[in-house]
């Protein structure tokens, strides 16, 4: 019985290798962001890894703000030593900016939800510290009018594809908006705060209490969402809370 157990499994592997190669064949793979053909999928073609700003040290160690020269692993940035964010670390794929906006968007608001998986990978690698004191991931939550409008919720998707890679398990429900909100695109840090201020609570006390959760969503902007996120779970008794996500903004300096 066991024999032929493995004898199945391996000839489903392969059918699914098969059809795998065969389906590339008819529909050649394309790069994520310009639609140049590529060698595999989910990937991007090299001209547009180039224009990639993916972020890496040195960094804040707390926000995970790109620092322009090293000042040490243990190095803050002005805006966590004046105000100290309720999150503990937050990291980063890469920078939200012209070469990444279309890839974003793509994902959030075209359906491209099949790029989840790939997305998660650059994730896993990104926060791999991040995913090695996790008990339970976490999505941003979205309203439910904004969620039916859209159909699926992105961070949603990014949490189930990283906890499908970590085996660290996957909460989708433990967040819940309980006020719909206008779109915060143009609004600033201070009004962002105001403007989520008791929109988010726990709606899943029992699965992020004691437990060091990893909170994801896609772009990192003033921080305000997460902000709000991080402190109705420590609220609810979360030992700590981390953010990872796909991109950032990262302002110019003045």
């Amino acid at each position: 019985m066991v024999f032929w157990t493995t004898i199945g499994s391996h000839l489903a592997h392969l059918s699914v290798g098969a059809a795998r190669q065969m389906f590339d064949l008819l529909i050649p793979p394309r790069c994520f962001s310009c639609g140049t053909p590529v060698p595999a999928t989910g990937g991007l073609c090299p001209s547009c890894w180039e224009k990639m700003s993916f972020i890496g040290p040195p960094f804040c160690l707390r926000c995970g703000l790109p620092f322009e020269l090293d000042a040490g692993t243990a190095a803050l940035c002005a805006a966590c030593l004046v105000d100290p964010p309720r999150f503990h670390h937050a990291r980063s794929v890469f920078r939200y900016d012209s070469a990444s906006k279309d890839l974003i968007l793509g994902f959030k608001h075209a359906d491209r939800t099949n790029r989840a998986p790939f997305f998660a990978r650059w994730m896993a690698r990104a926060g791999a510290e991040l995913l090695e004191v996790a008990d339970v991931i976490v999505p941003v939550p979205l309203h439910p009018v904004r969620l039916f409008r859209r159909r699926y919720n992105q961070a949603a998707l990014l949490g189930n594809a990283l906890a499908r890679l970590s085996g660290v398990p996957c909460c989708p429900d433990a967040l819940q908006r309980v006020r719909h909100t206008p779109m915060q695109g143009t609004f600033g840090r201070e009004r962002r705060r105001a403007n989520l201020h008791g929109v988010i609570r726990t709606a899943r006390p029992n699965v992020v209490a004691a437990r060091h959760v990893l909170l994801i969503d896609d772009v990192l902007t003033s921080g305000a969402t997460v902000e709000e996120c991080a402190r109705s779970l420590l609220d609810s008794g979360a030992a700590a809370v981390d953010v990872l996500t796909l991109a950032r903004v990262v302002r110019a300096r003045r």
